[in-house]
């Protein structure tokens, strides 16, 4: 199958205690998948296995049908180059002693990315509609929605077509959660990896979603499909609990 893909993954932090349990989980080229769930539930986990960070018990990860094994920085450039991470908050992850020029740099430099660097910087701000007055200005230059964006453009400089997303609009007032979410939705042939607690973006911006529950899913479909009428009682009781905001 093209696209990234998880299957039969058992994972956790010890052995003794899985935080996943038999997980199947894929994202085809282009397509936006939500995973929903609570606390605790092993989103993260399931996020940091996709990242390579956490090392399966048991079971695959692929990349557009190969395997993708836990290796050195130089073994996994590769992906690295396809598959990047957008953080929940872009303040801990953006050095505010540096300009935009190069948070997103350094990261093409790192991956060794051929071409005109200074021409990648200035294609991804443009990709997330920002002029290249930017590149000067640093972390506190900047509004928050702003610095997701730079945190959009530098997982996209390397030419990723794989962005998961570790609850990008958490704690973002209306007007910036709306902005970073019109930012992601006109990501053209990117895929997204949406972990969130909101659902009212999940289904302005995914096109299925995958719902787990202590560490196995348990429903998946269409996204407002799972909002309207879901089947199974954790996505009824996630439905219910969870703050929506108007759109």
């Amino acid at each position: 199958m093209r696209g990234l893909e998880a299957r039969s993954i058992v994972a956790g932090y010890t052995r003794d205690t899985p935080v996943l349990h038999d997980v199947d989980f894929a994202v085809r080229p282009g397509e936006r998948v939500a995973v929903i769930g609570r606390s605790g539930s092993g989103k993260s986990t399931l996020l940091k296995v996709l990242l390579r960070q956490v090392a399966q018990q048991s079971g695959t990860v692929t990349l557009n049908g190969v395997t993708v094994p836990t290796g050195s920085v130089r073994s996994m450039r590769p992906y690295r180059r396809l598959v990047q991470y957008i953080p929940q908050d872009p303040a801990s992850s953006l050095d505010p002693h540096l300009p935009v020029r190069r948070l997103i740099g350094d990261p093409i430099r790192q991956l060794k990315e051929p071409g005109n660097h200074r021409k990648l910087v200035e294609s991804a701000l443009e990709s997330v509609h920002l002029g290249p007055e930017f590149l000067s200005r640093r972390r506190h230059e900047i509004s928050g929605g702003q610095a997701q964006r730079v945190a959009i453009a530098r997982a996209l400089a390397t030419g990723s077509r794989f962005l998961l997303a570790d609850e990008p609009v958490s704690g973002l007032d209306l007007p910036l959660r709306n902005e970073v979410l019109n930012t992601l939705s006109g990501l053209d042939g990117v895929a997204i990896v949406f972990v969130t607690h909101d659902l009212d973006a999940a289904v302005a911006l995914c096109d299925r979603g995958v719902v787990l529950h202590r560490g196995r899913v348990v429903e998946e479909g269409p996204m407002r499909g799972l909002l309207n009428a879901p089947s199974h009682e954790e996505t009824a009781a996630l439905v219910q609990a969870l703050p929506r905001l108007p759109l």
